[in-house]
């Protein structure tokens, strides 16, 4: 089982970059595909990022696509977002998630371990 703590959220302005972590619990860290969403309030859960478990293979959704960047360390079992240039439309809770997939998923039922979420709230 993995457990999954995401931190780094806050208030910025729009322009603005943040970095959220999510450290994962377990020894098997490096064998996961790891995950972005976001919901905002009212709206359905959605994808933003993934990537595969050596980190050589990564993937976005177009609203993120030349803005944020997804990596990991499985040395220190934690998967990052930098999110720059953000837009007001950001603002979401962010949830990272594991997929025992070693590819990662831009579908969110592939995912089979959730963290609690971080708010991330862009100012105009």
């Amino acid at each position: 089982q993995v457990q999954l703590v995401e931190s780094g959220g806050g208030l910025v302005q729009a322009g603005g970059s943040l970095r959220v972590s999510c450290a994962a619990s377990g020894r098997r860290f490096s064998s996961y595909g790891m995950g972005w969403f976001r919901q905002a309030p009212g709206k359905e859960r959605e994808f933003v990022a993934a990537i595969s478990t050596s980190g050589g293979s990564t993937y976005y959704a177009d609203s993120v696509k030349g803005r944020f960047t997804i990596s990991r360390d499985n040395a220190k079992n934690t998967v990052y977002l930098q999110m720059n240039s953000l837009k007001v439309e950001d603002t979401a809770v962010y949830y990272c998630a594991a997929d025992r997939e070693p590819s990662g998923s831009y579908y969110y039922r592939d995912y089979d371990y959730w963290g609690q979420g971080t708010q991330v709230t862009v100012s105009s």
